[in-house]
């Protein structure tokens, strides 16, 4: 049976500890290495990963899920746009316009925006601003999805995708909405933070009428109240290009880290 990993790093180290840092022999040092990589997919039991993927067979755990849509060059929103959120989906952006400008990107959106899904203000639009002017600063062409819902902010980062790859699955909802205020304190304090909400009201209209190709009279008018869209209803208004159907839907793959066993 094969030696647990743990064993073969203990081993490395003791032997290391005893003989100095250039203890390993090239031979040893290259038993050691073919050790760990014949570990690397093992399962508990020790066995050799097999080199297929076969319902129930132990392929041992797969890389955690975020680095593997990663890898896939998926990027999922799935909170409210607070300053944590907009950290990682531009960080994610970034990375993968330095792996490769030509593969195109995928974002999947489930948020309720800048707010929570009761309307109470937990962020602010330049987060969703910041993505925005990202996506359009990368070279990667990036294709939106809605699933579940994409309000506010959420539905304009929506539209701002790759014209032609902007979708939603056929239960997603789309509401178009103005910016809360999460301003208090001194009356001028407020009054300024109010301009600045109404700025930001604008500047999101605004986006959204480029996505769109509609007035920029006629989205303010939309975003003053709540209005929600069914994904046929956000084709016809321009937000998105297409609704995604079963029947519309690649056959599932091979996970990609299976590629590697």
């Amino acid at each position: 049976m094969m030696r647990s990993f743990t064993t073969l790093v203990l081993g490395a180290v003791l032997l290391a500890s005893r003989n100095g840092a250039d203890a390993f022999s090239p031979a040893a040092r290259s038993k050691v290495l073919n050790d760990l990589k014949e570990m690397r997919m093992s399962g508990a039991g020790g066995a050799a990963a097999p080199d297929y993927y076969t319902e129930g067979v132990n392929i041992g755990p797969p890389p955690d899920l975020p680095s593997l849509l990663l890898h896939n060059r998926i990027v999922y929103i799935g909170m409210p746009l607070v300053p944590a959120v907009t950290e990682l989906v531009i960080a994610e952006l970034l990375y993968l316009n330095y792996e490769d400008q030509s593969k195109p990107v995928t974002m999947y959106i489930n948020s309720s925006g800048t707010t929570t899904a009761t309307g109470q203000a937990v962020g602010f639009e330049t987060e969703a601003f910041a993505i925005a002017d990202v996506m359009r600063y990368i070279r990667p062409p990036v294709n939106t999805v809605a699933i579940g819902q994409a309000f506010g902010a959420a539905a304009m980062i929506l539209s701002m995708g790759q014209k032609g790859g902007r979708a939603a699955l056929p239960n997603a909802t789309i509401r178009l909405n103005q910016p809360k205020s999460q301003a208090q304190g001194q009356a001028s304090d407020i009054a300024i933070r109010a301009r600045e909400v109404a700025h930001n009201r604008r500047t999101s209209c605004e986006l959204i009428a480029q996505a769109t190709g509609k007035p920029l009279s006629v989205v303010m008018d939309d975003c003053q109240r709540v209005k929600y869209l069914q994904p046929d209803e956000a084709v016809e208004y321009g937000l998105i290009d297409r609704v995604i159907r079963k029947e519309d839907m690649s056959p599932l793959m091979k996970p990609s880290f299976m590629a590697a066993l």
